[in-house]
């Protein structure tokens, strides 16, 4: 009695106490994505790749097929806010699972208020182009496994792609494109190299000078490394055949082939010759590399844009042994290195 007392006193003095955090939210069930697909009927992929791997492109081809529409960047499940940060606090929490709530059936409502607000948001897209199969890419650089996790949570049912490139490729056009949209994250000696680099191009092909700083090269290669690892480990676990995986570099050299096997995994038909011609038109179309010269063309031109092996050109003796000791090991496993 005297703990009630003292409880009803607070409650009056101080107000009902707040939860500080919810309880995590509930992965959906097989009958709750059955009931959701009576309402979102069309199959979901979902794109990853660590930034500046191809994951637009790929978005470009795949979406040729008439039956396959993406879209991309909503970070559903790759950048914080993710989509779970919709019902991420004990306020909704306690508003969807309060027992006086009758739509709820005794269950937290969260997950399908999840996947009800993603599917809402991609087949609206993808049915004003009238495509059966919808998808988002969105780079996958900040949180690695987690991503796959929290999609794993809301689309159980879902299929996973990942695109990965040679890290060091990664690097140099993450470097260039920092350049030249003039980064509010450049730093005092990264001008000075974009200054040296106008006046004088040459010191940098030839290994009397990096373009990269040695703080530069540790942050972009953990992160790629950790993307690769993580994220090939957890879609692998988590999604099995229903997770795929390619380079970018197998995608430049050979892209009808690859884009069949993913529209096969998508389970739609293969490119006829109208297709593969649409595909190699595609390949030849460079977007990117259009507004990057738009809006610096004196440090754009100077890099190659989507050629594979641009890093041999740029790395100085140094960079190739800061970028091995942090991620030779991702570089060995992936093929790019022995």
């Amino acid at each position: 009695m005297l703990s009630r007392f003292k409880t009803a006193a607070r409650i009056l003095l101080k107000g009902e106490s707040q939860k500080k955090s919810r309880n995590p939210v509930p992965p959906i069930t097989e009958e709750e994505v059955a009931e959701v697909k009576q309402f979102f009927p069309r199959e979901k992929f979902f794109i990853f790749g660590h930034a500046r791997s191809g994951t637009t492109l790929l978005m470009r081809l795949l979406r040729l097929h008439p039956e396959v529409h993406c879209n991309y960047q909503a970070h559903f499940f790759t950048r914080p806010p993710t989509l779970k940060s919709l019902v991420d606090s004990p306020a909704a929490e306690e508003w969807l699972t309060r027992k006086s709530n009758r739509w709820n059936h005794g269950r937290d409502l969260s997950p399908l208020v999840l996947r009800a607000a993603a599917d809402f948001i991609m087949e609206r897209d993808a049915a004003r182009v009238g495509k059966r199969i919808v998808g988002d890419k969105s780079p996958s650089s900040a949180i690695h496994a987690q991503a796959v996790k929290e999609a794993r949570a809301i689309y159980p049912d879902a299929k996973i792609i990942y695109i990965v490139r040679d890290g060091r490729d990664v690097l140099v056009s993450e470097r260039f494109r920092n350049f030249v949209e003039e980064s509010k994250y450049l730093t005092a000696e990264d001008k000075q190299i974009i200054e040296a680099l106008k006046k004088d191009s040459a010191q940098f092909t030839n290994g009397t000078r990096s373009i990269f700083t040695e703080t530069f090269i540790r942050r972009v290669a953990k992160r790629w490394a950790d993307d690769v690892s993580e994220i090939d480990a957890a879609a692998r676990e988590l999604y099995a055949e229903n997770y795929r995986s390619l380079r970018y570099e197998d995608l430049l050299a050979k892209p009808v082939e690859e884009i069949n096997k993913l529209w096969q995994f998508l389970n739609v038909q293969n490119a006829g010759d109208s297709l593969q011609a649409e595909i190699q038109a595609e390949m030849n179309s460079n977007p990117d590399e259009v507004w990057q010269a738009e809006r610096n063309e004196g440090i754009a031109s100077f890099l190659p844009k989507g050629q594979a092996g641009n890093w041999r050109n740029l790395f100085a003796a140094k960079d190739r042994s800061v970028f091995n000791e942090v991620a030779g090991e991702a570089l060995a496993k992936r093929g790019y290195e022995k």
